[in-house]
């Protein structure tokens, strides 16, 4: 990408969207074009087919999407399959209306089957069915992975889904009731502390298994992919098994256990922790086999502990301010 380029990031208030907003400033690139959903609703078919036709972004990062952990899947799942698929539908198709030069499409590891062999690799993909606790969101993703692929093979477009695992860091949703397992376990062990409770209870037997990755992890990986030499980046585009599709990972995995309790340290926390074997644990285990992107010379740089304590204190950060 020229430094100059225009750069759409879809969704950059979002984890995801502002730290690669982050790397994207940080690495120099000045000419990035951002829009909160107040200013274009990226369901709005019209709106954003008018945005790329006055705009014309060169590179698209699409990042924006309606996102949760098991309780919001559960609970809602016609707004996560309603919302993601409009957004990627609108923003993928006005990309190629207007001769955008790449796209990085971004979902999850929850598109894999719920009982897919470990680590999961991108071939596995529609082998198997799906976890049901998230299956609208999963449903969703596969769809813009598709669309992906099929405006490759009739237009001769070069978009690119990536799948991260578990993403967690600054900017994550805290909200008991929708965000995912590592902000949810931050915030329940802050208020217990704060508040001298007794006991912190953790949804499940903590006997799952989950792979993390930090989000300015992810960033890094998204400007590696998007700046891949032509070679390299055709090659994941047409790779025969699985074309237009590579995962993002740490290849590294902890028990729910283990991280309730790493999370109980770095709060401070010294009450007991309970496991309530009563709520559902979704995937038993889902580790992503990041070897192709291993293979292409990206890894990441942030440790467990290391970034769990970072994104504490970005979370103690907002409480203080009253967020």
């Amino acid at each position: 990408m020229d430094k100059h380029a225009k750069i759409f990031v879809a969704g950059h208030r979002g984890m995801v969207g502002s730290a690669i907003v982050r790397r994207l400033q940080a690495e120099g690139y000045d000419n990035l074009l951002l829009r909160s959903s107040d200013q274009l609703d990226l369901r709005n078919q019209a709106a954003v087919t008018r945005f790329f036709s006055d705009e014309r972004p060169e590179h698209v990062f699409l990042a924006a999407a309606k996102v949760g952990g098991i309780m919001a899947n559960s609970t809602y799942p016609a707004e996560f399959i309603y919302d993601n698929l409009l957004i990627q539908a609108n923003v993928i198709h006005s990309a190629w209306l207007t001769g955008a030069k790449r796209l990085l499409f971004l979902g999850s590891t929850c598109i894999y089957p719920k009982h897919a062999p470990q680590p999961m690799k991108e071939e596995h993909l529609l082998t198997s069915p799906l976890e049901p606790t998230n299956d609208a969101y999963a449903v969703a993703k596969i769809a813009g992975i598709y669309q992906c692929r099929s405006y490759n093979r009739q237009y001769g477009t070069r978009y690119l889904a990536a799948m991260p695992n578990n993403l967690y860091g600054p900017n994550d949703n805290f909200d008991l009731e929708k965000s995912h397992v590592l902000p949810a376990l931050i915030r329940k062990f802050h208020e217990a502390k704060e508040g001298g409770t007794a006991a912190v209870a953790v949804w499940g037997s903590g006997t799952p298994l989950r792979e993390f990755l930090h989000v300015d992890d992810l960033a890094e990986a998204c400007l590696f992919l998007m700046n891949l030499d032509e070679a390299r980046y055709d090659g994941l585009l047409h790779d025969p098994v699985a074309p237009a599709l590579i995962n993002v990972g740490s290849g590294q995995e902890v028990s729910i256990r283990e991280l309730a309790l790493l999370v109980k340290e770095v709060v401070g926390f010294q009450g007991e922790v309970v496991f309530d074997g009563s709520k559902p644990d979704g995937t038993p285990r889902k580790l992503a086999d990041a070897s192709r992107i291993h293979a292409l010379g990206w890894r990441h740089r942030i440790g467990l502990e290391e970034g769990v304590r970072g994104a504490y204190e970005w979370y103690r950060s907002q409480t203080s301010n009253g967020k």
